[in-house]
């Protein structure tokens, strides 16, 4: 049997609490009979209407900010494609055929976007409750000044909705500031001014989900001579700025390391060594790789780090892991840190990443680098960039993941 078909629409019109729904111009499109009934409006005062044309601040209220704090949320949303839930707000509203004349109200609001097929906010979906007659009424007392108290009490109320609301409003500026400076320093940190000569090269970069969008994973790319460029990926441990600090310190000594020294063994053990002086590097580990264009070869190493993948376009995909050795700062006997080399066809892709693209908690690593090699067996014959947003996608983090991850395609 098959399922009824639902009429949205008068599902929606008898929803008991209030609802607007707004295009991303904040114009009302749609009301539910809930809300014209808590607003004492009509759909045509309302439909078509620019929202704060239609719901303005009480000119004879001076501390009114109903639209400023309303406009802020809606606007978060529009920034952020993610719902917003606001303080308990005293916002009149204007009584239909009473020019200036405003009603008392208080409301508890939340918006939510709705997404299009683009990821694009099409729609904000604009709820509120009626809080006035909470915040007004109070369980009665048989005392003479039971008046005064209801007025207090709402005082009270009302101050605390406020304080509420402007202590969100510095959390969220706070968090902004924060947020701002950290991507600030990260793209400084992930700056590879050579990358913009290979166009056979992508890169991404996936902050873990519900991170400050910083994060200790990093990728480089480096011209060593007209034939001859380095590619590395590392990861230090944890997240947030400490690691990001951390993460820019090593890349940056990797980076002058392989340009004095070609050999990406001897790069990666100065970089050990370096690692060994403070705390923070230990236990990282890296993966680098020598292209040789003229010679078509590949030279490699790495330092505990997953290993490096060469698809064919025949499908095959090769694991280059001969040449794996401990993480960085953790052999105190000085051993000098094996490297392969591999020959390759032009039209064959290099990939390094991050352990945040494979391991996931659940299952053995070796689940997901058969993932990893299947896709790119799969999928060899798109384009760098078109490959590693396929990575992504496949792989389950194109929105990112519970780990960082630094990508890097290479078409050679």
């Amino acid at each position: 049997m098959s399922a009824p078909r639902i009429d949205y629409q008068a599902v929606f019109a008898v929803t008991p609490s209030p609802y607007l729904v707004l295009t991303p111009d904040l114009v009302v499109v749609e009301v539910n009979e809930a809300y014209l009934r808590a607003t004492g409006r009509t759909r045509e005062e309302l439909i078509g209407h620019y929202l704060f044309e239609v719901h303005p601040d009480n000119p004879a209220d001076p501390d009114a900010d109903g639209v400023r704090n309303l406009d802020a949320s809606l606007q978060r949303v529009l920034r952020t494609k993610q719902a917003d839930t606001m303080a308990v707000q005293k916002y009149d509203i204007p009584i239909s055929g009473r020019p200036g004349v405003f009603r008392a109200k208080w409301w508890s609001p939340m918006n939510t976007p709705v997404l299009g097929p683009d990821g694009e906010v099409r729609w904000i979906i604009h709820r509120v409750e009626d809080m006035t007659e909470f915040v007004l009424t109070r369980p009665p007392r048989p005392k003479p000044e039971a008046g005064g108290e209801r007025e207090a009490m709402e005082a009270e109320l009302y101050t605390r909705a406020r304080e509420l609301q402007h202590l969100n409003e510095e959390l969220r500026e706070a968090h902004d500031r924060e947020r701002r400076t950290a991507l600030t320093l990260q793209e400084a940190m992930l700056h590879s001014p050579d990358l913009a000569g290979h166009r056979e090269i992508a890169v991404r970069y996936m902050p873990a989900a519900r991170s400050l969008n910083v994060c200790g994973d990093w990728y480089d790319v480096v011209d060593l001579s007209p034939d001859t460029f380095t590619v590395a990926v590392g990861d230090v441990v944890g997240h947030g700025l400490e690691a990001a600090a951390v993460m820019g310190m090593l890349r940056s000594a990797l980076s002058a390391a392989v340009r004095a020294i070609s050999e990406p063994g001897r790069a990666m053990d100065v970089l050990s060594l370096y690692a060994r002086t403070f705390e923070g590097a230990l236990a990282t580990t890296a993966a680098k790789a020598v292209v040789d264009t003229r010679r078509q070869r590949i030279t490699y190493t790495s330092a505990g780090h997953p290993p490096p993948v060469l698809a064919r376009p025949d499908g095959t995909a090769d694991l280059l892991d001969q040449a794996t050795n401990p993480p960085l700062g953790l052999v105190t006997d000085h051993l000098p840190r094996p490297q392969a080399t591999v020959s390759y066809t032009p039209g064959d892709t290099l990939v390094l990443y991050t352990d945040g693209l494979i391991e996931r908690r659940d299952e053995d690593i070796d689940v997901g680098l058969r993932r990893l090699t299947d896709t790119l067996g799969r999928h060899t014959s798109l384009s760098p960039d078109q490959l590693a947003d396929t990575l992504l996608s496949r792989l389950g983090v194109a929105d990112g993941g519970r780990d960082d991850i630094a990508l890097i395609v290479v078409r050679l």
